[in-house]
């Protein structure tokens, strides 16, 4: 069930199905003009058209940013033509044709007089210029007499049964009675920032290889040969064995020396392997940009009366300064 606090909640708002489905936006709602209460929603279906369906909420219920109403969506659409009219209010013949349409048992029923009943609810945008609900007669068996109030006092209120709600207006735009619904309401944007990533080429990375000469030292022995003298002692037949024939004279013996010296040799050796790889490294770098946002005022023209809830900046209105 829809209170009279939730209606800008539902005004102006998508309605489903049972089953989900969007079924159009929800235009209007009507008051009970005995109990004040949200008794029909009309669904606007389309982009043209001037009709209407009505939709009881007595068992809708608010999900989200939507009305869902325990109808199917062709059930919706195949309700009686019930157009909105300036005067404000449903017809008795109209209200009932919808609840047989809708299987609904409306309470009091039995007591309902055709001269003692109008509509159960007031209609959207009727009253509107004037800024005043037009009050109807009392709704299901309730008589005038009970009612306890009479049309002017009613009027005078602004709060009587057959209030107007249009899309989109808070409980101000009910006591004042907007004009035209589209005009009265405005959708505030504002960009959001998001940030991707893209990959490109930032470089190439080369493996090149060259040829670098060092000097190298290292300490090798070596041998090399010497001459060296000995002597040694004749014998007595040594000697003897010498003497025959022997003369004084020069003489020459040679004899042939070695050494060991360096020689360097290079042989190529496979030492190790060398690649490249690619690691991938993260860094946090902060990114600044610009967004812009829409900003919603209501300047008043005319008296200085202040539409009620404009000094709440929450609900759209002039902060007051």
């Amino acid at each position: 069930m829809i209170t009279r606090e939730q209606i800008p909640q539902v005004v102006g708002h998508p309605v489903h199905d049972a089953e989900g489905k969007k079924v159009g936006d929800a235009k209007h709602m009507y008051l009970d003009d005995k109990s004040g209460n949200p008794e029909w929603v009309t669904v606007k279906t389309g982009f043209f058209g001037s009709n209407e369906t009505f939709v009881p909420t007595r068992s809708a219920r608010l999900v989200q940013d939507h009305l869902e109403v325990p109808y199917p969506k062709e059930k919706i659409k195949g309700a009686p033509n019930v157009d909105v009219d300036s005067g404000g209010h449903l017809s008795v013949e109209e209200e009932q044709h919808l609840y047989r349409y809708y299987g609904i048992e409306r309470t009091g029923d039995k007591a309902m007089s055709p001269e003692k009943t109008a509509g159960a609810a007031g209609a959207a945008g009727a009253a509107a210029g004037a800024g005043t609900a037009r009050e109807t007669k009392s709704d299901a068996g309730v008589s005038e007499e009970s009612g306890g109030m009479d049309m002017d006092k009613s009027a005078s209120a602004g709060a009587g049964s057959g209030a107007a709600y249009a899309a989109g207006r808070s409980g101000a735009a009910e006591r004042l009675g907007a004009g035209d619904v589209e005009a009265e309401a405005m959708t505030r944007s504002e960009e959001e920032m998001h940030i991707k990533v893209e990959r490109r080429a930032s470089g190439k990375a080369r493996l090149h290889k060259y040829v670098e000469v060092e000097e190298v030292e290292q300490t090798v022995p070596l041998k090399h040969e010497e001459v060296k003298l000995e002597r040694e002692p004749l014998s007595a037949a040594d000697r003897d064995a010498m003497r025959s024939g022997a003369e004084i004279s020069e003489a020459d013996r040679f004899v042939t020396l070695h050494e060991e010296s360096p020689v360097v040799e290079t042989e190529i050796v496979a030492k190790e392997r060398v690649r490249m790889r690619v690691e991938e490294q993260v860094e946090q770098k902060k990114v600044h940009g610009r967004v812009r946002k829409e900003r919603i005022e209501a300047d008043m023209e005319g008296p200085s009366d202040t539409l009620p809830g404009m000094d709440d900046p929450s609900r759209g209105g002039r902060p007051e300064r």
